[in-house]
């Protein structure tokens, strides 16, 4: 490795993939974020919890580009959420509640479109290849709009990772899929992170969080109110952790 490589490495590490520093988002009235503070290093994976309405995917969709914070600062590799949302979006992979694909659509041409937006190189090769792996290579050629929400979900995530991006923002990703599809996501997990990819995601099972995170932060009332890393928990001190945030 070059002293120059060594350099940026170390800088993008200092960095980090996600920093936040007093995140508030309101929506009218109503605050949802009240002064968030987070980080997530580079290549590590962080499971974010929480009650409904703790802002979890208000979270998720200002660093994916979808909304702008109100106040704080929001960083993704060094890169404002505010100002550099075009150079954000090729570097993030959301899969959410919304799959963000055109029913109209088939599974392959929503790749295709995609792959076009983000100047994916080989396109037809990479977007074949990953909806054979996650399972869909048999309905290539349906519209969206006739698959079941399991397979939805399944062509929502080849979407993700078509462009091959650096952080992957998971919102609850294994809704709707089965046990093999569940399995299908943990694979992906594990590849992405052995490319020293970053992962935040959010989940209500506790259980999964202990396996998947290197890190787990529970917002409580708009702000952490909780983190610990997951080599330092047990499942029993977690669930009490969280019951204590959530009541």
């Amino acid at each position: 490795m070059s002293m120059s490589t060594a350099h940026s490495n170390e800088e993008e590490i200092s960095v980090g993939a996600v920093v936040i520093h007093d995140l508030k988002k309101n929506y009218g009235l109503k605050p949802v974020l009240r002064g968030v503070q987070l980080t997530l290093p580079c290549g590590q994976r962080l499971a974010l919890l929480g009650a409904n309405g703790a802002g979890k995917t208000t979270l998720l969709r200002i660093l994916a580009g979808l909304a702008k914070p109100d106040a704080g600062i929001v960083s993704v590799f060094g890169l404002d959420c505010r100002d550099d949302v075009q150079q954000i979006r090729p570097l993030v992979g959301l899969v959410a509640h919304q799959p963000y694909l055109y029913e109209e659509l088939t599974a392959l041409e929503n790749l295709l479109f995609f792959a076009r937006m983000y100047n994916v190189k080989h396109a037809q090769e990479r977007a074949r290849d990953l909806l054979h792996r996650v399972g869909v290579d048999k309905r290539v050629h349906d519209r969206v709009q006739t698959l079941s929400r399991g397979l939805v979900q399944r062509v929502a995530w080849a979407r993700a990772l078509l462009h091959s991006p650096r952080l992957l923002l998971l919102d609850e990703p294994d809704t709707g899929l089965d046990q093999q599809g569940t399995v299908l996501i943990d694979s992906l997990l594990a590849e992405h992170a052995q490319q020293g990819g970053s992962i935040l995601f959010t989940t209500h099972q506790l259980e999964r969080a202990m396996q998947q995170a290197d890190r787990i932060v529970v917002l409580g009332r708009g702000r952490v109110a909780y983190q610990a890393e997951t080599a330092l928990l047990d499942l029993g001190t977690l669930r009490s952790a969280y019951q204590e945030v959530v009541r």
